[in-house]
């Protein structure tokens, strides 16, 4: 059974972390419903999104199980959360006990304030690439989708997550099993995808 932490904030984008969460759930169907997919905020109530969506978390930053997987996406708020101790500190304690952290997008930034991408390659959205760059003790990594660097998976913006997220199950599960969560879905990228070939630090 694999617990996949998925952080939420007001100003996430919502394909940041949608995107994958559909994948991961996807993943767990397809294993007979094996997996654990949540909504982690840092409180309760109702997260609303980059783009107004509304979404309410299953747990709180001090009261969710242990996880397997965390996921930060990007999106404007996190220009706001990077000053906040209490998120950041929650992704450093947090992401030292992962087997996996992941971000899309701006995510990135978070967990770069927070530790977990400090001296890592990784990826952002491209329009944020020098000023995540600027920041120093970091290398990113222009024209890949996603980045792996030991147990740290970036990505860049919105759709790039959907990649990441097939590359981490196909790592987890097995390949062939995320072929066919990406049939499942219907995920057809021109060219085709084949959930196997990141760029690796």
């Amino acid at each position: 059974m694999t617990t996949y932490g998925i952080l939420i904030f007001d100003g996430a984008e919502e394909l940041d972390f949608t995107g994958p969460w559909e994948v991961f759930t996807a993943s767990s169907m397809l294993r007979e419903h094996a997996d654990t997919v949540l909504l982690i905020a840092e409180r309760p109530g109702a997260v609303r999104c980059n783009k107004g969506m509304r979404v309410l978390p299953d747990h709180t930053l001090d009261n969710h199980p242990p996880l397997d997987i965390l996921l930060v996406p990007g999106g404007n708020g996190t220009r706001r959360e990077v000053s906040n101790p209490v998120l950041i500190d929650w992704i450093r304690t947090t992401a030292a006990d992962t087997a996996w952290t992941t971000s899309v997008c701006t995510g990135a930034l978070l967990l770069h304030e927070a530790g977990p991408a400090r001296g890592r390659s990784v990826a952002t959205h491209y329009q944020f690439e020098d000023t995540l760059q600027a920041r120093g003790d970091i290398t990113v990594v222009h024209d890949a989708r996603y980045v792996v660097d030991g147990n740290l998976i970036t990505s860049q913006g919105v759709s790039a997550g959907i990649d990441m997220a097939l590359w981490l199950i196909g790592r987890l599960h097995g390949r062939a099993h995320a072929r066919a969560v990406r049939q499942y879905i219907q995920y057809e990228p021109a060219p085709p995808y084949l959930a196997d070939e990141p760029a690796f630090s």
